[in-house]
């Protein structure tokens, strides 16, 4: 299970190595977003319950799952009306079991009614995210290989379900465009070529910055080494082309593979030794999870 942290600069070699923690103000303004979109002038619905009603709620995991988006649930039912207690059954990380009671909430049954879908879409978002990334990462137990996620995200929720990702036992890579530098096609054909943006890129960039480059082929991974760089993307190589790419590194740059990874390919793209393997699914193709929201009778 993920242990949380203070807030880290996010400089991708940090972010790597701990957990990235959203700031309360970042859960914060995610919550707005999601109850105004969803309350607007108010809760039509909810007014027709007596608003002097409380309710007992239990919230119910309907599949497997992993848990994660605790502190999220908690500032929803806090926005709507602090006075909501939500006792949680487990923590972020936590594997839920099917059926198994996630977390009762006590409160006003007006209040509970109107947090309760904005609770629960958040939830199954971040939760879905880590189930994703814990069934990549778990393929790869034993190896020195560790999955990536990328910038492939939902927009708005980019830092969440890096959280999330990481939840789930994956490895963030650079958070956005500010905190690292990632020299593909298009860069290079506007550069001229790749030994060009490399080093452009060395003398742009500050220190202790990713700075890494695609390559379509060996010859490319050559070339990019040469202009200095430490870090290559070796994108839709085959698993040979992989296996010979690592040979013919000799440890000089950390290595990534990238392209059209699939749960199934995942364990034999590793076993070609590159040290990292990106994944867009894991963010971009993952499947809600299925939570369902109880009232004990009044």
């Amino acid at each position: 299970m993920v242990q949380s942290s203070d807030q880290i600069k996010y400089n991708v070699y940090n972010v790597i190595k701990k957990p990235l923690k959203p700031t309360a103000a970042q859960i914060k303004k995610l919550v707005k977003l999601t109850l105004d979109e969803d309350i607007g002038a108010g809760d039509l619905t909810a007014g027709l319950i007596d608003a002097k009603v409380d309710a007992n709620a239990k919230l119910i995991c309907r599949e497997q799952a992993i848990l994660c988006g605790v502190e999220w649930v908690n500032a929803v039912f806090a926005a709507v009306d602090k006075n909501i207690k939500v006792q949680w059954s487990g923590q972020d990380g936590d594997t839920l079991e099917e059926n198994q009671v996630v977390f009762e909430a006590h409160g006003n049954a007006r209040s509970i009614l109107t947090a309760e879908r904005a609770a629960i879409n958040i939830l199954q978002t971040l939760s879905g995210t880590a189930t994703e990334a814990n069934r990549y990462a778990v393929q790869l137990a034993g190896l020195h290989t560790k999955v990536l996620d990328t910038r492939k995200t939902i927009p708005g929720l980019r830092i969440a379900q890096k959280y999330a990702a990481k939840v789930g036992g994956a490895e963030n890579h650079r958070i956005g465009l500010f905190d690292g530098v990632l020299i593909k096609e298009n860069h290079i054909r506007s550069a001229g070529s790749i030994g060009k943006a490399v080093k452009a890129a060395i003398n742009l960039t500050p220190k202790n910055t990713l700075l890494e480059v695609e390559v379509e082929n060996i010859t490319g991974m050559h070339e990019a080494i040469g202009a200095g760089a430490k870090r290559i993307l070796l994108d839709n190589f085959t698993n040979d082309e992989l296996a010979q790419a690592v040979k013919e590194n000799e440890g000089r740059a950390v290595l990534e593979a990238s392209g059209n990874v699939t749960i199934d390919s995942l364990r034999q793209i590793a076993l070609t030794g590159v040290d990292y393997i990106s994944v867009g699914a894991l963010t971009k193709h993952l499947r809600a999870i299925d939570f369902s929201l109880q009232f004990k009778q009044f």
